[in-house]
């Protein structure tokens, strides 16, 4: 089993329909045909929901995709439209708050990676491919690519895995000039953001990017993007191919999930247990130092 272990109940603003609760984010539309996204503090792990938030988390989340909507802008269009507070909203949205334009979704994952780690390794180490695409010998956890390489998945549900497919399938599914303006929007998105992230020190790992089409038929980018929930982020500094890199992620959750500590049998069909405060403090400290180093600005 996968899920929410405690699914939240939607707030309820006048004005405002509320269309879709899911991992992080909540999705409301107005009078208008604006959808508004609202980034929680929930956090995710091993396709649970856990029951403890990570405090600033959202905020962190919506004020660094920002951010990075700003320096990809002359690259592919995005969905935001402001972010006002609509009339009634709490006062804790404010921050994590994103007024958007509704657009067509594609339904694919569109993943670039420009280092092998995750789910790229373990298809690597069985075939020596990745989505179908073959990379040299001698590669290990956290070598650098020859090249950045488009791998995209399908979407999946809230409890299950997003499924990795070869380029061919998303062809298939979106037709050859879709999915061929997908692959070169990602790569040129991710080369761009692999750049910035390098002059501060930073390794952009690889990322994954969600598009949909606006009323005038221009692809757009959507949702978050290269946020530490998108994105794997390792420090330069530490950077070392053939283990296991730190990176400025939820991997303090995943490791306390998977330690004696927790008392959490992944393989059972129980949910997790609460998060320590410890790892709560150590989570929400990796997230903000992302921000800051990325931006260049201090969390506040």
């Amino acid at each position: 089993m996968s899920g929410f272990v405690e699914k939240p109940e939607a707030v309820e603003v006048p004005g405002l329909t509320h269309l879709h609760t899911g991992k992080v984010r909540d999705l409301y539309q107005n009078a208008d045909g604006e959808l508004i996204m609202v980034a929680s503090d929930r956090i995710s792990a091993f396709d649970w929901v856990l029951p403890t938030e990570i405090p600033d988390k959202g905020r962190v989340l919506t004020q660094l995709s920002l951010w990075w909507f700003d320096q990809l802008a002359d690259l592919v269009p995005n969905h935001v439209l402001s972010t006002d507070l609509p009339p009634g909203a709490p006062a804790d949205w404010a921050g994590r708050t994103t007024v958007c334009t509704s657009l067509a979704m594609i339904p694919v994952e569109c993943v670039a990676r420009g280092y092998l780690t995750g789910s790229g390794l373990a298809e690597y180490q069985q075939t020596r491919t990745v989505c179908g695409l073959a990379l040299p010998e001698g590669l290990s956890d956290g070598s650098e690519l020859p090249g950045p390489i488009f791998t995209p998945a399908t979407k999946a549900a809230v409890g299950e895995h997003d499924e990795n497919v070869p380029y061919e399938e998303v062809a298939r599914q979106v037709g050859a000039e879709v999915a061929a303006q997908l692959r070169q929007t990602t790569l040129a998105v991710y080369g761009r953001a692999r750049d910035i992230a390098r002059e501060r020190g930073i390794v952009l790992a690889d990322t994954k990017f969600e598009f949909g089409f606006d009323t005038e038929q221009r692809l757009t980018l959507a949702d978050e993007v290269l946020t530490p929930d998108s994105s794997r982020f390792w420090p330069a500094d530490a950077w070392q191919p053939g283990r296991a890199q730190p990176s400025f992620d939820k991997q303090f959750v995943r490791d306390w999930l998977t330690s004696p500590a927790s008392g959490w049998d992944r393989g059972s069909e129980q949910p997790p247990p609460p998060l320590p405060q410890e790892t709560v403090e150590h989570t929400r400290a990796k997230y903000v130092e992302a921000y800051e180093r990325l931006t260049g600005l201090p969390w506040s």
